[in-house]
């Protein structure tokens, strides 16, 4: 007969700490985020912590790793109406609590290279993946000029929004349309 030794594992503790890290990340920064106060806001110990992280830099880029987001799957029916799209799920994403300074934490000079180069990544890099593939398929189709310049329109879709949030708190009604609209026009969109 063979015995179990130690306590069961607690199957949440990992999204747990994970989700107390991305809150402090976005809350103090990367700098002032502690290791101890995220293992107790997160019902653990700090042991428990460094068995599965060995340090802040790992655990805060397995955070910020975590925040991924889904592909889009294949071109869409209506470019126009897909970026509008985007630009709506965008603004739900960084309006929710903590994004916006997790931002500012990744642009911070004293934030890890590994965590920067994850979020980027795993945060950035899929977005403007899909906005890239939108107006790709927009100018495959005729709708937009072929020769629009597509890198500067997709850092122009999000990148709005961050100048935005530095020149006043709220944001414009009907943002999203607005901005689809405004970069459609750029590009030469009919």
């Amino acid at each position: 007969m063979t015995r179990k030794t130690g306590r069961t594992r607690d199957a949440t503790i990992d999204d747990r700490i994970l989700a107390v890290a991305r809150r402090h990340l976005a809350a103090y920064g990367y700098e002032r985020m502690s290791l101890a106060a995220v293992a107790q806001e997160a019902g653990t110990t700090r042991p428990a912590l460094y068995r599965r992280w060995p340090g802040k830099a790992e655990l805060a880029a397995a955070a910020v790793a975590s925040m991924g987001e889904e592909q889009q799957a294949s071109p869409p029916a209506d470019p126009y109406a897909a970026l509008v799209a985007e630009l709506e799920d965008f603004q739900r994403g960084v309006s929710r609590p903590g994004r916006l300074s997790l931002v500012g934490t990744m642009l911070q000079e004293t934030t890890e290279p590994e965590v920067l180069a994850r979020y980027r990544a795993r945060v950035i890099a899929p977005r403007r993946r899909r906005i890239l593939a939108i107006l790709r398929s927009a100018q495959e189709t005729g709708l937009i000029d072929a020769d629009a310049d597509l890198e500067i329109a997709v850092t122009m879709c999000t990148g709005s929004w961050y100048g935005r949030a530095l020149a006043e708190p709220v944001p414009p009604p009907r943002w999203p349309e607005r901005t689809a609209a405004l970069v459609w026009r750029a590009l030469g969109g009919r």
